[in-house]
């Protein structure tokens, strides 16, 4: 049976031998994670809102590059929905949803997840694509092609986190689990799988493809700065295309080596034991990949003229006149 020295430290006094206990976290602290991850939150789904708008709408941004940002957009999108404001609920309080709304919540976290790592290779397949192969690169990738692609990731990202759920002890066992929290757990084989197929795998293939990137960009910059003095007029439209994919993967490098320096200390604390994510280092690499989820749309604003034009016809309502989504923001 279960000691209780305070019926107020439980999250349903009525239920002495079923309930959970409340977090044990100083109101200090409770305030400044609730202003931490709601300023985040509140920030991520605006900025990530501009970017499904801006690529949406307007008709220029309408390419295969594009297209995989905005699918990237949409999973940071539901972080900032739905992961942040459960985090403040789960890290601050006790779970009152109940476990339906637990498990859609576990859902659609890992779902996120999922979709934010297999959206990163395929950027990392676009550029390394753009960057060795670019005289294919224009039939080979193309704007059907991108979409199926990222239907695909989605779908596979729908069915994979759907196998947590069904596995999640707070289902099948009720005896294990108290009334209050909402824990993720999984069994051991399910959780070493999801380390080689959300991480491992993804990280090995993402360093490769953008190593190889990055060995021909510096050969390309270099064969272009040496031919510079002496091209024609149809050489200069081919040096200023090539500098252009070149920036662009300078860009989406820096996107993905944030993305890797938020996502790499998770899945580090994950192998060294689920316990420790627990403690305030699992709270700080979790506010980590919230961050990361913010940063994304900055780095677009940051390198991206055409989002910042986007964002000015958005912001000032220019998109309700007819015929915005043709207006030039390249």
């Amino acid at each position: 049976m279960m000691e209780v020295h305070d019926g107020a430290e439980l999250c349903f006094p009525q239920l002495l031998n079923t309930s959970c206990r409340k977090p044990l976290i100083s109101w200090s602290d409770a305030v400044f994670l609730c202003f931490l991850l709601s300023s985040v939150s509140v920030l991520t789904v605006a900025l990530n809102l501009l970017v499904i708008i801006s690529i949406s709408h307007f008709r220029q941004l309408h390419k295969p590059t594009n297209f995989l940002l905005l699918s990237l957009s949409i999973s940071d999108f539901i972080v900032g929905l739905v992961f942040m404001p459960g985090e403040i609920l789960r890290k601050t309080s006790c779970w009152y949803l109940g476990n339906f709304m637990c498990s859609l919540y576990m859902y659609f976290t890992i779902l996120s997840i999922c979709v934010s790592v297999g959206n990163i290779v395929l950027i990392s397949i676009d550029r390394h694509m753009a960057i060795c192969d670019p005289l294919h690169y224009p039939t080979r990738v193309t704007v059907r092609r991108a979409r199926v692609c990222i239907l695909l990731c989605w779908f596979c990202s729908i069915f994979y986190s759907s196998l947590f759920v069904k596995n999640d002890p707070n289902q099948k066992d009720r005896a294990t689990s108290c009334y209050g929290k909402c824990l993720f757990q999984t069994d051991y084989i399910l959780g070493t799988v999801d380390v080689f197929v959300t991480f491992i795998i993804p990280v090995t293939v993402i360093v490769v493809l953008y190593v190889r990137v990055f060995v021909v960009a510096v050969s390309q910059a270099r064969a272009m700065r040496s031919h510079i003095t002496a091209v024609t007029l149809q050489h200069s439209v081919t040096v200023t295309s090539r500098k252009s994919e070149l920036k662009a993967a300078r860009t989406l490098g820096v996107l993905v080596a944030v993305f890797l320096l938020c996502f790499c200390p998770f899945y580090c604390l994950s192998l060294a034991g689920p316990n420790i994510l627990r403690t305030s280092y699992g709270i700080l690499v979790l506010c980590l990949i919230c961050f990361n989820s913010c940063l994304n749309p900055l780095i677009y604003a940051l390198f991206y003229p055409w989002f910042r034009r986007a964002v000015k016809l958005i912001v000032t309502l220019q998109i309700l006149q007819h015929g915005s989504c043709e207006a030039n923001v390249l």
